[in-house]
């Protein structure tokens, strides 16, 4: 594709975003994450009986941390949430052509995971299944970066320099797409601030030592802006 081409969809993509954030179950309308006790089932409409015409409810499940064991929670979202009331928009770097990283792929061994500290589980980690290790040379330095199996596509969490001045403080994700022939492209002009950066009811995957980037990635979305 040519530069202006690339640009377009970068733009695109964008847009897009920037609708998804504010969307009726986007990153800035989860208002609260409840969590049921052992062995309940979420009774979701139970749950939607007293929600106002704004709201919303889905379940969600994750692994407890010390025994792997299923435990299910509720989301609650808002069309009307504070957060989108005084949303603005997301800070993003100039699409740059040169932070588009061609890389390699290497895929593992079926159930290789990696160890990622979270956010809100004070210091401990959560196995996350690595479909396998992404090999990129990123300003005359070598990184095996491990991108873990998001719901069938890999999610790379990766922290740079940038983080906590001109980028969010935790790191960045980023989407990588299906490996072919054993290559795939890191286009960092589509690096996003996770969702924990927008609620404080997610509990996002922090970058492991091996996706530290040492070099300024000034590239993707900084910072959001918020009215007062």
């Amino acid at each position: 594709m040519s530069d202006s081409t690339d640009r377009a969809h970068w733009q695109s993509w964008h847009i897009a975003r920037m609708a998804s954030l504010v969307g009726p179950q986007g990153n800035l309308a989860l208002v609260e994450t409840r969590w049921l006790p052992s062995g309940e089932e979420p009774d979701l409409a139970a749950a939607r009986a007293d929600l106002a015409p704004t709201m919303s409810v889905s379940a969600l499940t994750r692994e407890n941390i010390d025994t792997g064991a299923p435990e299910h929670g509720l989301r609650f979202w808002d069309v009307a949430s504070d957060a989108i009331a005084r949303f603005e928009t997301v800070d993003v770097f100039p699409y740059d052509p040169e932070w588009v990283i061609e890389a390699a792929y290497e895929q593992a061994a079926d159930g290789h995971t990696v160890a990622f500290e979270h956010m809100r589980d004070n210091g401990g980690s959560r196995e996350k299944v690595v479909p396998g290790t992404i090999t990129a040379t990123i300003a005359d330095k070598t990184y095996e970066l491990s991108a873990f199996d998001d719901d069938g596509q890999l999610l790379l969490v990766f922290g740079d320099p940038t983080n906590g001045d001109e980028t969010y403080g935790a790191g960045r994700f980023l989407f990588v797409d299906e490996p072919v022939d054993g290559r795939v492209t890191l286009d960092f002009n589509r690096a996003f601030i996770p969702p924990c950066g927008f609620s404080d009811q997610y509990n996002c995957p922090m970058p492991p030592p091996q996706n530290r980037i040492a070099v300024a990635v000034r590239a993707g979305e900084k910072t959001a802006r918020f009215r007062d």
